[in-house]
């Protein structure tokens, strides 16, 4: 296996990264905001579980067929451009008032889980970074390269987990207060469906790397 120092280099900047803007955070950020710390951290599990899958393709070589692969790449982008355009949409009509703590609504487990998942998984340029960052910390001289491929990736998902947990405390508690207003919860609605449109778009336009 590859050294201790190699794992707290990799697992710090996966931490980095993990706080960095980006989609995946943006959408934990929106969701722990409209409908909870719950919410919040289902879609984060969900958004693991497609690391967990990237990370065995990466593992198996299949990543790098998929790469090679300009009508994989070009089906891919548009799905998940759909799907975020779709979660825009729903938050657009999304139902405001106001709410107690106690009659909030969250959407079930399942259903954000899903959701992570598939914006995970729709998202070719998650593919093509694990292809490009993982393979940089292997030390072929210490054998085992599957298992050092594997290993990186559960780093990279606890630090996942450990920068998105935070991000949905954080969410989660400075808005509680805000959704009690109906026109505040409004706004955030709107927020939301502008930033899973700006994703939508912004996936839509990505081009894939030389």
């Amino acid at each position: 296996m590859f050294s201790i120092d190699t794992a707290l280099t990799f697992f710090a900047l996966a931490l980095l990264l993990g706080f960095t803007p980006g989609p995946d955070n943006l959408a934990v950020l929106v969701q722990s905001a409209t409908q909870g710390r719950r919410s919040g951290v289902s879609m984060t599990l969900g958004l693991c579980a497609g690391l967990v899958v990237h990370t065995a393709a990466v593992a198996l070589g299949l990543a790098a067929v998929f790469a090679a692969s300009a009508t994989a790449f070009s089906v891919l982008r548009a799905l998940g451009a759909a799907y975020l355009a779709y979660l825009a949409w729903c938050a657009f009509r999304a139902p405001v008032g106001a709410l107690t703590a106690g009659s909030r609504p969250s959407a079930p487990f399942l259903t954000m889980f899903s959701r992570g998942i598939l914006m995970n998984l729709t998202n070719p340029k998650v593919v093509f970074f694990f292809l490009a960052l993982l393979p940089q910390f292997v030390q072929s001289e210490r054998g085992h390269v599957t298992r050092q491929l594997c290993a990186l990736g559960v780093l990279f998902i606890v630090a996942t987990l450990i920068a998105f947990g935070t991000i949905t405390c954080f969410a989660a508690a400075f808005s509680r207060r805000l959704r009690e207003s109906a026109r505040a919860q409004q706004r955030l609605n709107w927020f939301a469906g502008t930033v899973f449109l700006g994703l939508a778009v912004r996936l839509a336009l990505t081009q894939r790397s030389p």
